[in-house]
């Protein structure tokens, strides 16, 4: 990867380059678009991405906590138990070998015998609401442990709360768009890592957050560029009376 902004060096450290503040709790969205903002190509974000892409996505699944998606990010793009990798050895170091995936879900509309329940190293997170069925939450307890957290729909405060009482406050989400919007509706976005391919894509695709209005001021903190992707990290602007603030 090849400098663009002056405060990263060619060749960069990128652990360094997205390693987490150590003074407070912090979540990072992770997501790719193409050029024109669309989230997906053909429904899936996989054909958006590229090798570097890959890199940083598993780079920053080991530096977090928990991985939280949505459940039609789940369902969609496959989730799987987080595989073990010897490349996380060093940042992992006083860690389970690989972070938990927390799947958020009103429904609980979850394949709860597949191997993303049955077969991962760390236990799998279910966080749902009061309003999810109550037998599924029973099934859903057996397999995952599971968060109640709000009552009609989750609650991504409560959510997020609760994952931080658990010890994970290195968190960080990989969407949908949905689940990004909410986050960022309740104020809870520290950082969006975003690659953008270079690709018009056009059509209906999502963007990045669809759904909650939200206006999130963010600074341009990196970027790296490799074969034509732009790597950027936005920062949540800090102004004034926010500085030091927790979400």
């Amino acid at each position: 990867m090849r400098r663009i902004h002056p405060d990263i060096q060619d060749n960069p450290d990128i652990v360094q380059a997205y390693a987490y503040p150590e003074d407070r709790p912090w979540l990072r969205l992770n997501m790719v678009a193409s050029a024109d903002g669309a989230a997906w190509l053909k429904g899936r974000s996989g054909p958006l991405s590229s090798k570097g892409d890959k890199r940083v996505f598993q780079l920053l699944r080991g530096l977090a906590d928990v991985i939280v998606a949505g459940a039609a990010t789940v369902r969609k793009e496959g989730y799987g138990p987080v595989p073990p990798r010897d490349t996380w050895a060093e940042i992992r170091q006083g860690r389970p070998e690989v972070p938990p995936i927390a799947v958020i879900t009103r429904s609980l509309a979850l394949d709860l015998d597949g191997e993303l329940f049955c077969d991962a190293p760390s236990r799998t997170i279910v966080i749902t609401c009061e309003a999810a069925p109550h037998d599924r939450r029973r099934e859903a307890a057996k397999r995952a442990d599971l968060i109640v957290a709000g009552e009609e729909g989750v609650d991504m405060r409560r959510a997020v709360a609760e994952l931080h009482q658990r010890g994970l406050t290195k968190v960080l989400c990989e969407g949908g768009p949905r689940i990004n919007a909410q986050l960022s509706a309740a104020g809870l976005v520290d950082e969006l890592c975003l690659s953008i391919s270079p690709l018009l894509v056009g059509g209906g695709a999502a963007r990045i957050q669809n759904g909650e209005p939200a206006q999130v001021a963010l600074d341009l903190s990196q970027v790296l560029e490799e074969d034509g992707v732009l790597f950027c990290k936005y920062t949540r602007a800090v102004h004034g009376d926010d500085e030091g603030a927790q979400p």
